[in-house]
C-alpha cells in the first residue's frame, strides 16, 4: 500500500503492499485509494509522533458508507498480507527453537543419548485443533492467502514463471485482487460439519506431509529412529460443551471424513511409490519377503514380471482399497481392478511396508536413506486409519442429570441429584461393579439423556470400526467432584466401553478450570485414586490424563493469579500422582490470546513445573491460531519443531533454581497473586454497573452476531460475566484494545510489592516468571487506552463510564511503569526487535479501523438500519482481529 519506512524492514511486505495498492486502484477506483493513503499517511505520522491524536479524523469522516466498507477491506488485507510475509521471515520464530539444537544443548549439559532415547520411547505430544470460534476469516480467504505464499516461495527460487506460465508477480497480484473480490464475512452460521471439513483440510494440506517430513530431520538430529511421538489431536466432532449441536452424527462425520482423509493420502503415496520403485529383480537383490508380498498380489502383468516391489506395492494398494471402502462405505477415487481383504489395523499395512523398507534399504547406499517409502511408514503410523485421535467433552452437570434420570427409571435411586457427594460415589461405585445396564429400550428417557447415550454408543462403534486410538479420551468440564468422574463411567458402562473387573476403553479426563477448581484439583485426584481400581487402571494404560483450563480461569481471577494458580496446581498434582506411583499427563487448555494461555508455547513448556512435562502434554490449539500457526507448511514445521524441542527441554534439563531461590521465588509469586486477584475482581465482579459498562463500551453484541462457529457465546440465557464464555470476553475487551483480561490486576500486584529487586532477580533467572512478564508487555504494546477512552465514551451513564474507565486507565499506566522498571526497558518490547517492528508496523493500520469501528458501533446502537453499516462493523471486527493476531 505504501513505501514509507514503518515496512522497509521486511522487503516481502513492502512488495506485497505495492501490489496490494495497485489493485485497490484498479477496483477501488483512484479515489478511495487516495483516501486510503492519506488517512494510512495520517496515522503512520501519529505513530511517529509527527502529528496529534486528532489528525486523523478528518479523513476518516470523509468516507461514504461504500468508501467505508472499501477502507475497512483494504486495511484488512494488508494486516493478513503483513501475517504472511512475516511468517515467512520467521518473526515469530524462537531462537533455540528446534530440536536438533535442544540435542546439542542437552548434550552439553552431560545429558547422554539414552535419557532421550528413553524419554522419546514414551512420549506424547499431541497439539489438539478445536473449533473454538475466534477465527474470523472466511476459508476462501486463507487459501488465496496460501496460494500467495506459495507463489512468495517459487519466486525466493528466482522463478520469474510459473510452472503453468504465468508471470510469478503477475500471479501474486492476481490472487490479492481475488482476496479484494473475495467476500470476506459468512453470510450463514457455521455448522459442525463446516468445522469438521475446516480442520480435514489443516489435516490433509498441512499435518499429513509436513510432520513424516519433520521426524526425517528429526530422525538426523538424533542419530536414530524415534518413536511416532508427535501425534495431532482434535476435538471438532466431539466437544459438546455448551454446544447442542455436537451429536453422535457429528462424531461419526468426523471419524469418517477423518479415515477417507488419511487413508486417500496413503493411496497417493503408494501409487507415486509404485511409480518411483522400478527395481528390477535381475539388477538387484530382492529379500524374500518381498517377493512373496509380490506373488500374492495377483498383480499378474507381463510388464512387471521382474518388478517385485511395483507388484507386491499393487497387492498392498488393493488391500488399502478395500480398507477405504470398507471405513467409508465407497470405492476410492482411484480403485484398482484387484479384490483383496481390507487391512484389519495400520499396523498391519505397517509392517507389509517395512518388509519392503528392510529390502530396499538392505544393500545400503543411496537407498538406504530416508525417502518416500520412510515417510508413509511415519505417516501411517502417526496417522493410523482414523487420522487425529478425536476427543469427547461434556460438562458435568450434563453427566449429573443424565446419570440421575438413568437411576431413577431404572428403579435404582429415585433423586440421585439430591444425594449427598460420599452417598453419590458409593452408589456409582456399586452400579459399576455390576454388569447390570441402566437404559432399557422401554423406557422413555429425555432428549437429552438420549444424545448422550448415543453419543458413547458412537464412540464404541468408532472403537470397533477405527480401532481403539480414534477416542482415547472423555473430557469432564467443570469437574468438582469424584462422582463427576464416575458418572462417566456409568455411561460408558452402558456402551460397552466400561466393563467391571476391566481397564476402561475410554480415559475419563478431568477439566479443571476455575480459581477454586485448581485449588481442589489435587485433593479430587487424590479422593480418585483412593477408589478401588483407579490406580490400576491408570497404570494399565501408563497414564492418567488431567486437563487444565487457562481461559475460565482468567476470566474468574485476572491473568496473574491464573497462571499462578495453574503452575501451583501442576506441582500439587505431581506431587499427588507421584505417592499413588501413577504417570501423570497434562493437557493445557489454552487459547490464542493472553488471557486464555496464549503466547509462546516454546517459553509456556519450557516454564513448566519440573516433573509435570516428562515427555507428554497435550495442548489446545484454536481459532485463529490454527491458521496463524498451521496455515502453510513453514509456520506448521515451525511450530511442530518448537514445541517438540520445548518438551525435550522441559522434561530433561535440569532445574535452574536452586531450592532456597524456588522457595523465596514462589513466596513471592504467591504474594503477588493474592494481591492481584483482589484487584481484579473488584473491578470485575465487585464494581456496581460494571457488566453494563462491559456491554456498552465493547463490541460483545455485535461479535455475537458474526457467523464464525457453531457454538454459542453464552452458556446460559444469563447476561452475567459469570455465564459468559471465556473467549468472547477476552475478544470483546482485545476490539476495544483494552485487553483487560490479559494485565489487569497484575500492575497492582507488582507497583505494590516491597522488594523490586526480588522481581528483578525472579525475571532474570525464574523461567515461570520470565514468560509470565513477556506475555503480559505483549499485551500491553497491542493495547491504547487513547482509543479504549472513545469506546469508553459509548457508554450511556457517563459518570459511571468515566469512573470504571478511570480505574482501568491508572490501571494500565501503573502496569506499564512498573514492567518497564522490573524489565529494565525504557519502552516496551525494547529487548524483543522484532515482534516490536511486528506491532509497531500494525498499530497505525490498526488504530483507524477501530476509529472507524465506534463511529459505526454509535449509528447501529443510535437505530440506524442501514445494511452496510452492520456490515461494516463485522467487517471491522474481523480486521482488528487479523491485524491483532492472537486476539481470541
Amino acid at each position: 500500500m505504501s513505501n514509507d519506512r514503518t515496512i522497509t524492514q521486511n522487503p516481502d511486505i513492502r512488495f506485497l503492499g505495492r501490489l496490494l495498492g495497485n489493485v485497490i486502484r484498479h477496483y477501488g477506483g483512484d479515489a478511495i485509494y487516495r483516501r486510503t493513503e492519506y488517512i494510512r499517511s495520517a496515522s503512520v505520522d501519529r505513530h511517529r509522533g509527527l502529528a496529534d491524536a486528532e489528525s486523523i479524523d478528518p479523513g476518516l469522516d470523509a468516507l461514504s458508507l461504500d468508501d467505508t466498507l472499501s477502507f475497512v477491506r483494504g486495511f484488512m488485507l494488508f494486516s493478513m498480507l503483513a501475517n504472511l510475509a512475516e511468517d515467512r521471515q520467521g518473526v515469530a520464530a524462537e531462537p533455540g527453537a528446534d530440536v536438533a539444537h535442544v540435542v546439542e544443548r542437552l548434550r552439553a549439559e552431560g545429558i547422554g543419548d539414552e535419557a532421550i532415547t528413553a524419554l522419546l520411547k514414551d512420549a506424547l505430544i499431541a497439539p489438539v485443533l478445536t473449533a473454538h470460534p475466534t477465527e474470523v476469516r472466511r476459508k476462501s480467504m486463507i487459501d488465496h492467502r496460501n496460494r500467495i505464499a506459495e507463489l512468495m516461495r517459487l519466486r525466493d527460487t528466482g522463478a520469474t514463471e510459473t510452472p503453468d506460465g504465468d508471470m510469478v508477480d503477475l500471479a501474486i497480484e492476481r490472487q490479492i485482487a481475488l482476496l479484494w473480490q473475495t467476500r470476506a464475512l459468512r453470510r450463514e452460521r457455521l455448522y459442525v460439519a463446516d468445522e469438521v471439513e475446516t480442520a480435514r483440510a489443516y489435516f490433509q494440506d498441512v499435518f499429513l506431509p509436513v510432520l513424516p517430513a519433520l521426524y526425517v530431520r528429526w530422525e538426523r538430529a538424533l542419530g536414530h529412529r524415534p518413536p511416532s511421538f508427535l501425534r495431532p489431536g482434535s476435538w471438532i466432532g466431539g466437544d459438546r460443551d455448551g454446544n447442542p449441536f455436537v451429536t453422535a452424527d457429528s462424531l461419526k462425520l468426523a471419524l469418517s471424513r477423518g479415515a477417507e482423509t488419511a487413508i486417500a493420502h496413503y493411496l497417493d503415496q503408494l501409487h507415486a511409490l509404485g511409480a518411483e520403485l522400478s527395481v528390477s529383480s535381475t539388477l538387484a537383490e530382492v529379500d524374500p519377503a518381498v517377493l512373496r508380498l509380490a506373488e500374492a498380489s495377483h498383480d499378474d502383468s507381463a510388464a512387471r514380471a521382474d518388478e517385485p516391489y511395483r507388484r507386491a506395492i499393487s497387492g498392498i494398494y488393493a488391500r488399502l482399497s478395500g480398507t477405504y471402502e470398507a471405513l467409508t462405505g465407497r470405492p476410492p477415487p482411484r480403485p484398482t481392478r484387484i479384490a483383496a481383504e481390507p487391512y484389519p489395523t495400520p499396523e498391519a499395512l505397517v509392517e507389509d511396508l517395512r518388509v519392503l523398507g528392510r529390502s530396499v534399504s538392505g544393500a545400503g547406499g543411496p537407498l538406504a536413506g530416508p525417502g518416500p517409502l520412510s515417510r508413509l511408514i511415519r505417516a501411517v503410523e502417526t496417522f493410523g486409519f482414523h487420522l487425529a485421535t478425536l476427543d469427547m467433552r461434556q460438562n458435568s452437570a450434563v453427566h449429573e442429570r443424565v446419570v440421575a434420570e438413568l437411576l431413577a427409571k431404572a428403579g435404582v435411586e429415585a433423586d440421585y441429584i439430591a444425594l449427598d457427594e460420599a452417598a453419590k460415589v458409593a452408589l456409582l461405585a456399586q452400579e459399576l461393579e455390576t454388569p447390570r445396564l441402566l437404559a432399557s429400550p422401554f423406557a422413555g428417557y429425555s432428549d437429552e439423556t438420549q444424545s448422550e447415550l448415543a453419543i458413547v454408543r458412537a464412540a464404541a462403534e468408532a472403537h470397533a470400526r477405527y480401532g481403539a486410538a480414534a477416542i482415547t479420551t472423555y473430557i469432564v468440564s467443570m469437574c468438582k467432584s469424584v462422582s463427576d468422574l464416575l458418572e462417566i463411567h456409568v455411561l460408558l458402562k452402558e456402551a460397552g466401553l466400561y466393563r467391571p473387573g476391566e481397564r476402561p476403553a475410554v480415559m475419563a479426563v478431568p477439566l479443571f478450570e476455575t480459581i477454586a477448581d485448581l485449588e481442589a484439583a489435587p485433593g479430587i485426584m487424590r479422593d480418585w485414586f483412593a477408589l478401588p481400581g483407579t490406580v490400576e487402571w491408570a497404570q494399565a494404560r501408563g497414564r492418567q490424563e488431567v486437563m487444565l483450563g487457562y481461559s475460565d480461569s482468567n476470566k474468574d481471577g485476572g491473568y496473574l493469579t491464573s497462571v499462578w494458580s495453574l503452575h501451583r496446581g501442576s506441582e500439587a498434582l505431581r506431587d499427588v500422582f507421584a505417592e499413588k506411583g501413577v504417570a501423570m499427563q497434562l493437557f493445557h487448555g489454552r487459547g490464542g490470546a493472553v488471557g486464555r494461555g496464549g503466547g509462546s508455547s516454546f517459553a509456556a513448556i519450557q516454564g513448566q513445573p519440573k516433573g509435570t512435562v516428562q515427555g507428554r502434554i497435550r495442548i489446545t490449539e484454536q481459532g485463529e491460531v490454527i491458521a496463524a500457526k498451521y496455515g502453510t507448511p513453514e509456520s506448521a514445521a515451525a511450530n511442530l519443531e518448537a514445541i517438540a524441542a520445548a518438551t525435550l527441554l522441559a522434561s530433561l534439563e535440569p532445574a535452574s533454581l536452586s531450592n532456597v531461590d524456588r522457595e523465596r521465588f514462589e513466596g513471592a509469586m504467591a504474594e503477588l497473586s493474592r494481591s492481584a486477584f483482589g484487584a481484579y475482581r473488584a473491578l470485575v465482579y465487585e464494581t456496581e454497573g460494571f457488566r453494563t459498562f462491559f456491554r456498552q463500551m465493547t463490541p460483545i453484541a455485535e461479535i455475537a452476531t458474526l457467523k464464525i462457529g457453531s457454538r454459542p457465546a453464552s452458556r446460559t440465557k444469563s447476561d452475567a460475566i459469570e455465564d459468559l464464555r471465556a473467549i468472547p470476553w477476552v475478544f470483546s475487551w482485545a476490539q476495544a484494545r483494552v485487553m483487560l483480561p490479559g494485565w489487569y490486576g497484575a500492575g497492582d500486584a507488582l507497583a505494590g510489592f516491597g522488594d523490586k529487586g526480588l522481581l528483578k532477580e525472579m525475571a532474570e533467572a525464574w523461567p515461570f516468571f520470565a514468560p509470565t512478564l513477556a506475555n503480559l508487555e505483549m499485551v500491553l504494546a497491542k493495547s491504547d487506552m487513547g482509543i479504549a477512552a472513545r469506546y469508553a465514551a459509548l457508554v450511556e451513564d457517563r459518570s459511571r463510564a468515566d469512573a470504571i474507565f478511570g480505574r482501568i486507565r491508572d490501571g494500565w499506566h501503573r502496569t506499564y511503569d512498573v514492567l518497564l522498571d522490573v524489565t529494565g526497558q525504557s519502552r516496551l518490547l525494547e529487548k524483543t526487535p522484532a515482534l516490536d517492528t511486528s506491532i509497531r508496523l500494525r498499530l497505525p493500520y490498526i488504530e483507524p479501523l477501530n476509529l472507524l469501528q465506534i463511529e459505526l458501533l454509535k449509528r447501529h446502537r443510535a437505530g440506524e438500519d442501514d445494511a452496510r453499516i452492520a456490515e461494516g462493523i463485522q467487517l471491522s471486527i474481523n480486521a482488528i482481529a487479523t491485524a491483532l493476531r492472537n486476539s481470541g
